[in-house]
C-alpha cells in the first residue's frame, strides 16, 4: 500500500494495491502496518461505520464534527467515483484554510485519513456511488456543524463537470470566516491533543 500526504497537515491517502483474476479483484483499503508507517500512530478505536450513497452530482459538505469532542475518519470509496475534500479548518493550524482532494474510483480503489477537526467534502461523479466511513465518534446530532461548499474564499472543485446537488442543510452553510467570527471552528491544539489520545501516540507533523 502507497501512502501520500496531502496538502491539509495530518490528512494521509492511501492506494491499495489490487489482485484481479478472473473471478473480479481483491484488495485491503485498510492496512496497520502502512497507516502507522505513514501516520505515526495506530488507527483510532472504531466507534461507527458510515455508508452513503449519493446519485452523480450530489455535493456532501463542508461537514465537521465540534471538537470537543471531534472525530477521526478513514474513508473509502466502495463503489462509483468521488472527488473527496478535505478543508483544514483548525484555528492555527499551520495549513488553515487550505484544502485537497482526491479522486476516488473503481481504478486505484484509494482511501483517505482524516485527522480530528478538519472539514470533509465529496462530489458524487457517478450515480450510485458509495462512501464507506469508520469514525472514531458515534453521532451526536448536536456536534454535527457545516460549511459551505461553495464558499468562494476557499474555491473547492466542486463542480467537476456536474451541477452541484446539495441538501437543504448545506445550501445555507455559513462561510469559513464567518464561523472563524462566531467561534465555531476547532482549535489546532485541541484537535492534535484528542487525536494524540485516539491514536496512542503524538501525530507526526
Amino acid at each position: 500500500m502507497q501512502a501520500r500526504h496531502l496538502a491539509v497537515e495530518g490528512a494521509i491517502e492511501f492506494t491499495p494495491r489490487s489482485f484481479p483474476d478472473d473471478r473480479g479483484l481483491f484488495l485491503s483499503p485498510y492496512q496497520e502496518e502502512a497507516f502507522v508507517k505513514a501516520h505515526g500512530g495506530r488507527l483510532f478505536p472504531v466507534a461507527q461505520t458510515n455508508h452513503s450513497m449519493s446519485k452523480r452530482g450530489v455535493v456532501r459538505g463542508i461537514h465537521y464534527t465540534a471538537t470537543p469532542p471531534g472525530v477521526a475518519k478513514y474513508v473509502y470509496c466502495a463503489r462509483g467515483k468521488a472527488l473527496d475534500i478535505v478543508v483544514d479548518i483548525r484555528v492555527g493550524s499551520p495549513t488553515f484554510g487550505r484544502w485537497d482532494a482526491v479522486l476516488m474510483d473503481q481504478q486505484d480503489h484509494r482511501a483517505m485519513y482524516f485527522p480530528v477537526g478538519v472539514g470533509h467534502a465529496f462530489v458524487a461523479l457517478e450515480d450510485d456511488t458509495v462512501m464507506s466511513y469508520m469514525i472514531s465518534g458515534t453521532y451526536v446530532a448536536e456536534d454535527e456543524l457545516a460549511l459551505s461548499v461553495l464558499d468562494p474564499a476557499l474555491g473547492l472543485p466542486v463542480d467537476s463537470g456536474v451541477d452541484p446537488i446539495l441538501s437543504d442543510r448545506d445550501g445555507v452553510a455559513i462561510t469559513l470566516a464567518e464561523a472563524e467570527r462566531q467561534g465555531l471552528l476547532p482549535d489546532y491544539a485541541t484537535s492534535r491533543e484528542i487525536e494524540r489520545r485516539l491514536t496512542g501516540v503524538p501525530v507526526t507533523s
